[in-house]
């Protein structure tokens, strides 16, 4: 899995490609965390990913849960793959996707 970053003012783009599973994951975590702090806008733009795991939705509802304090959290560019998965687990509902 490879991580972009982009950080325009209090917006933040993270730019994922890959697999996002339970060896991603933490790498993923540990980004996020890193680079939420002081952002009011997160954007996760999935649009090279190719599969994600449990562990990565965990963590996809962890950010949600700190951006909905101090901003919104935006996930664009869902392919059809993902999208299915977020359908199954009821993650549409939960995520703002765009």
């Amino acid at each position: 899995m490879n991580i972009l970053k982009e950080v325009d003012g209090s917006k933040c783009t993270i730019s994922l490609e890959g697999r996002v599973d339970t060896t991603t994951a933490p790498k993923l975590e540990a980004e996020l965390k890193h680079s939420v702090a002081g952002i009011k806008e997160l954007i996760i733009d999935l649009d090279k990913l190719e599969y994600i795991s449990s562990a990565g939705l965990r963590v996809f509802l962890s950010a949600q849960k700190v951006m909905k304090k101090q901003g919104t959290m935006t996930i664009k560019n869902v392919n059809e793959t993902i999208m299915e998965i977020f359908e199954v687990t009821g993650f549409v509902d939960i995520l703002n996707i765009v």
